[in-house]
């Protein structure tokens, strides 16, 4: 790809949470308590600044920066340090809550049909099961999907970022 990661207008950039050891949340969880939630570990913090260290080397300083309300995501988005990051609870897991998988969606798509196609890049850090739903991906910890914004909210895959090993 390059050194200059330069999208076009209309990207979206879906990042996976940088590493939080373990799977899913702990019995207990609450959204307003991180002390309650699976976090980033010391190695998760250097793999969400690194990521955004190799963004900044291929030309993004700055985007649009959303993020799950989730710890490990609000954390990860913060980290990347590509400007404020603001809260989208369309963004939220549905992993342990298939019920809320569909309103979760609808709400994320109906969330991209009201972004500009030409507004810089929108970088959205999420969840591995909201990814896959929106790309057909597997995402692993600190891996970015890039995708097209097209008409209506659509989001058309352009590749897959391995931003794991970012240094």
């Amino acid at each position: 790809m390059g050194r200059r990661f330069v999208p076009h207008g209309g990207a979206v950039l879906l990042i996976r949470h940088a590493l939080a050891p373990g799977i899913g949340d702990p019995d207990g969880f609450r959204l307003d308590d991180c002390a309650t939630q699976r976090n980033l570990s010391d190695e998760g913090r250097r793999q969400a600044r690194a990521i955004g260290d190799w963004l900044r080397a291929r030309g993004i300083g700055q985007a649009h920066v959303y993020s799950s309300q989730w710890c490990r995501c609000l954390e990860t988005a913060a980290l990347l340090d590509l400007g404020p990051v603001t809260e989208l609870p369309a963004l939220n897991s549905f992993f342990e809550r298939r019920q809320a998988r569909e309103p979760i969606l609808a709400a994320l798509r109906e969330f991209l049909a009201t972004q500009p196609r030409d507004g810089g890049l929108l970088v959205l850090v999420t969840h591995q099961v909201t990814i896959s739903a929106l790309s057909g991906t597997f995402a692993d910890s600190g891996t970015g999907v890039l995708m097209a914004l097209a008409e209506g909210g659509r989001l058309e895959r352009i590749g897959t970022l391995s931003l794991r090993g970012a240094r």
